[in-house]
């Protein structure tokens, strides 16, 4: 029997859904490194975008996002590369926009989210670790353990309060 539904199954053998059949709003497939402060997981590493670093390269955020974004306390992410795990985008993370080699991840957590008038649609890896001190990279004008409950929703950019509201209903 065949059938007509449009599985997402991407292989060579199975013919491509065509790109009218994604959400109007665009489906993201996304790493997320989620770094608290060694002992005080309500500190959890975030930063604020050099405007001038190449993030369409680091993290597939075009011009307009950054600039968008530019003002708030993101979590370092990024897009998956077509055939890249989320794993190796964590580590790519890790590696590009943090610049540490070696750091202990615990997940993924797994979550996925559909949202706006547009129905955009997220595919979100977390990656879980713990450090001492905030690393520093040129990729951000500032990275720090942001307190939590002293941050307000309208501080974090891009939606990212979502993707922490994931980790504390996940948390025991």
């Amino acid at each position: 029997m065949v059938t007509e539904r449009k599985f997402a199954h991407f292989r060579k053998d199975i013919p491509l859904p065509r790109m009218k059949d994604v959400p109007d709003g665009g489906f993201c497939i996304s790493s997320f490194v989620i770094i608290t402060k060694t002992g005080n997981p309500n500190h959890v590493l975030m930063g604020r975008l050099n405007k001038k670093a190449d993030w369409n390269h680091l993290g597939a955020l075009d011009s307009d996002r950054v600039q968008g974004f530019g003002k708030g306390w993101m979590l370092p992410s990024s897009g998956l590369m077509l055939g890249e795990s989320p794993q190796d985008a964590a580590k790519r993370v890790l590696k590009e926009q943090l610049g540490i080699a070696e750091q202990k991840l615990e997940g993924p957590l797994i979550f996925s989210e559909v949202y706006g008038p547009t129905k955009h649609w997220d595919l979100e890896f977390l990656f879980i670790g713990e450090r001492d001190q905030p690393p520093s990279n040129d990729a951000w004008t500032e990275l720090a353990f942001v307190d939590l409950a002293k941050t307000s929703r309208p501080e974090i950019a891009r939606l990212h309060e979502d993707i922490l509201a994931h980790l504390h209903k996940w948390k025991p």
